[in-house]
């Protein structure tokens, strides 16, 4: 069965039956006789998703990856009750994870083969757009049959100056915003019912000066233990880092900001290897960190790495197996492999762009990548292969509103959302599954404030 992060029940399972005295001698795995728990995993797309058995916490399972007929969920002793359940629910994207034949009584000398454990995507409930010439934050229902969208009643909801960024939390508690010329995060509860945006007591937050880009690390078994903002602080070349409690207020992180390098344009986090990729615009370089249980940030050795000239957003690959920087002043996409060690230029990049590109998003299964273009007003689309390349699809690119600014694909990949910053409304298409081509969906454009500028859609 594939092996999982199953320290605690070794420790546990373990010390009972390690003797003592001199003639004592433990090889592997001390103690009573024990047998795996297991079986087929399907569905799972998102990361952190932990299991327990009895109530002690184990095997995290991360990303599509994971998935497959013969998985190890825990280990229990011969002869012992067990009780396999879910601790954490994956996120990015939301999923809701059910264990099926999760209890039962080990026997004597053989393991448990039939517990599965069935992985489904949360549905989109809202989206939300910055408006950074309005200073507003426009919310919007989301129809997860359709991708239409439906303005929330209150918005838009007002925010800071020249709010540039959002992100929303895992859970679709809390949203964060980036105010570039207050230098501030605004932070926000959502209404699971309604959408509506509250500001949370002590918003909004400093930061340093001239943020661009936020992203939001959520509570790990590995790493960070509690759920971590970080924002790119363009004008001060740094990267703040703030935990989040429980209550969605925001505490800086012990040794807070970290060093980057000139303009530092976008923080795109890797689930699964607990890494974070800051994008220097100035310097044309990506800085390369890991993220400690503290959340704290550690420069890998060799970093910064080159881009093509002024890279811009970054995606990562739900497997965690290859980065993408989007380079806005060389129109190209640049392709790594971010494995231990200096980060490798995959075959085949840079890959060709539109005009001005600023964006890059993934959908969830990991079959396609799209980039707005803001300076040719369209997207990008492109097939991830086996080895990471890219290939452009067939009718790409696709047009769009007046300069788009951002891009986001629901958590289902059904629908591609597109802010046009020059157009002041929301594009919005259909993606088909089988080619990841586009199409406009009834209703499209949606209006907007004031210069879109940056859009997330919460569970």
């Amino acid at each position: 069965m594939r092996s999982t992060q199953l320290a605690s029940w070794f420790v546990l399972l373990g010390l009972a039956g390690c003797g003592g005295g001199s003639g004592s001698s433990c090889m592997g795995l001390c103690g009573p006789l024990v047998a795996n728990l297991g079986g087929p995993l399907t569905g799972l797309v998102g990361s952190n998703f932990t299991l327990q058995n009895n109530s002690v916490a184990g095997s995290t399972l991360q990303g599509p990856t994971a998935n497959g007929a013969n998985v190890l969920f825990a280990i229990a002793n011969f002869n012992t009750s067990y009780n396999v359940s879910v601790k954490t629910q994956p996120t990015n994207p939301t999923q809701t994870c059910v264990v099926t034949n999760g209890s039962g009584t080990v026997p004597a000398s053989s393991d448990i083969t039939n517990i599965s454990v069935t992985c489904t995507t949360n549905p989109p409930r809202f989206a939300y757009v910055t408006n950074s010439g309005t200073n507003t934050i426009s919310a919007y229902s989301v129809d997860a049959n359709s991708g239409t969208l439906a303005a929330v009643t209150g918005s838009p909801f007002a925010t800071g100056s020249v709010p540039v960024a959002i992100a929303i939390d895992g859970a679709g508690t809390y949203a964060y915003v980036v105010n570039q010329a207050d230098a501030t995060i605004s932070a926000y509860e959502i209404n699971r019912t309604s959408g509506a945006l509250t500001l949370l007591t002590g918003s909004p937050y400093p930061t340093g000066p001239g943020p661009t880009a936020l992203a939001i690390a959520p509570a790990s078994a590995l790493a960070p233990a509690s759920a971590t903002v970080f924002v790119a602080n363009g004008d001060a070349g740094t990267v703040s880092a703030f935990s989040i409690n429980t209550v969605g207020q925001l505490t800086a992180v012990s040794g807070s900001p970290f060093a980057a390098g000139t303009l530092p344009s976008s923080v795109t986090l890797d689930y699964i290897n607990n890494q974070a990729y800051v994008a220097n615009q100035s310097d044309s370089t990506i800085s390369d960190f890991g993220i400690s249980v503290a959340g704290t940030l550690i420069a890998r050795s060799g970093s910064p790495f080159a881009t093509g000239s002024g890279p811009r957003g970054g995606a990562v690959d739900h497997a965690g197996h290859y980065l993408y920087v989007a380079n806005a002043g060389s129109n190209t996409l640049s392709g790594y492999n971010p494995a231990a060690g200096p980060l490798t230029t995959l075959s085949g990049s840079p890959y060709a762009a539109g005009s001005g590109p600023l964006a890059i998003a993934g959908d969830p299964l990991d079959k396609y990548f799209y980039v707005a273009n803001k300076d040719s007003n369209n997207v990008s689309a492109y097939s991830l292969g086996a080895s990471g390349a890219l290939t452009t699809l067939a009718g790409s690119p696709f047009p769009t509103g007046a300069g788009p600014a951002a891009v986001a694909v629901d958590p289902m990949g059904r629908f591609l959302y597109v802010a046009n910053g020059g157009a002041d409304n929301v594009s919005v298409f259909a993606i088909t599954a089988s080619s990841g081509t586009l199409s406009a969906v009834s209703g499209s454009p949606y209006a907007a404030g004031g210069m879109p500028s940056a859009i997330a859609i919460s569970n």
